[in-house]
C-alpha cells in the first residue's frame, strides 16, 4: 500500500499579505535629554546660564540620534528653553521631540508609516504581524489600522496561521 502525501500550504494559498511593523522601526539610537540638569538648584532655569550652556555645549553628540527632550524635575520651564534645545539639536539629530521615549517611538512610527504606499494594499486581506521580536508601541498598531482601514478588504492581527479579525469591509 503506497501512501501519497500531498501537502497544501493553505496559508500561502490564502492570498494574505503580512505587514511586519518591525520593518518600519527606525534603528537610530534613542536618547533622552533631561533639562533638569540645566536647572539652578533643580528648581528654576536661569536664562543667562542656560544661554551660555547653549553656546558652549557640543551638539555633535546628537549626530544621527533620535532625541526626546523632557524635564523630570517638578519645575516650571519656559517653552522657549525647549525651543532653543530643539533648534541646536536638529542640525545633528535625526529626530527631536518633546516627551518621553514612548512619545519619540510613536512619532517615529507615525512618520515611517505615513510613507507607506497604501495603493499596494488596496483591496487586499492584510495581516498585521503580531508577536514581534522587539518592543513595538501600541500606537504603531493603531496608526497602521487607521491608515489601512480605508483601502483594504480586511485587517487581521497575529500570524497568517492564527489571526484575530480587526476589520472587514462590507461590500
Amino acid at each position: 500500500m503506497e501512501i501519497q502525501e500531498n501537502f497544501v500550504n493553505k496559508v500561502a494559498a490564502s492570498g494574505l499579505i503580512t505587514l511586519n511593523l518591525e520593518e518600519y522601526l527606525n534603528q537610530g539610537e534613542r536618547v533622552v535629554y533631561d533639562i533638569k540638569d540645566n536647572l539652578f538648584h533643580g528648581l528654576m532655569l536661569r536664562e543667562k546660564d542656560f544661554r551660555e550652556f547653549i553656546k558652549t555645549h557640543d551638539w555633535t553628540v546628537y549626530n544621527g540620534k533620535n532625541v526626546a527632550i523632557t524635564c523630570s524635575a517638578d519645575a516650571i520651564v519656559p517653552t522657549w528653553a525647549y525651543m532653543l534645545l530643539a533648534n541646536k539639536m536638529k542640525p545633528y539629530a535625526n529626530e527631536v521631540v518633546f516627551g518621553s521615549l514612548e512619545t519619540l517611538d510613536a512619532i517615529l512610527f507615525t512618520k515611517a508609516l505615513a510613507k507607506i504606499d497604501l495603493n499596494s494594499f488596496a483591496g487586499e486581506r492584510v495581516v498585521v504581524k503580531g508577536c514581534a521580536d522587539i518592543y513595538l508601541p501600541v500606537s504603531a498598531y493603531v496608526e497602521i489600522t487607521n491608515l489601512l482601514t480605508p483601502v483594504v478588504k480586511s485587517i487581521m492581527y497575529g500570524e497568517p496561521c492564527s489571526t484575530v479579525p480587526i476589520y472587514k469591509r462590507k461590500d
